[in-house]
């Protein structure tokens, strides 16, 4: 029993190190600012991206002949989750 207790102590200890050591690793890399500026990039390009599948949900109902009709007389479900 003492030795499990043991092995625990000094499990959880060099776990907790290895943990600290990660998060610090990962903190100096999301400061970098090489690391932001891709993350900017990325971001706007997500932007810009989720504009365009916006713009085309507005044309495609006017590009499908029939399709405007039947979204009105049946409109789309949307379920939560």
């Amino acid at each position: 029993m003492a030795g499990a207790a043991i092995g625990y102590v000094l499990g959880t200890k060099a776990g907790r190190e290895r943990y600290e050591q990660i998060k610090r690793l990962s903190q100096q890399m999301s400061e970098n600012p090489n690391v932001q500026e891709a993350a900017g990039k990325i971001r706007a390009k997500g932007e810009d991206l989720a504009g365009k599948a916006g713009q085309m949900r507005e044309r495609v109902p006017q590009q499908v002949p029939g399709r405007r009709k039947a979204e009105e007389e049946h409109p789309p479900q949307v379920y939560p989750g």
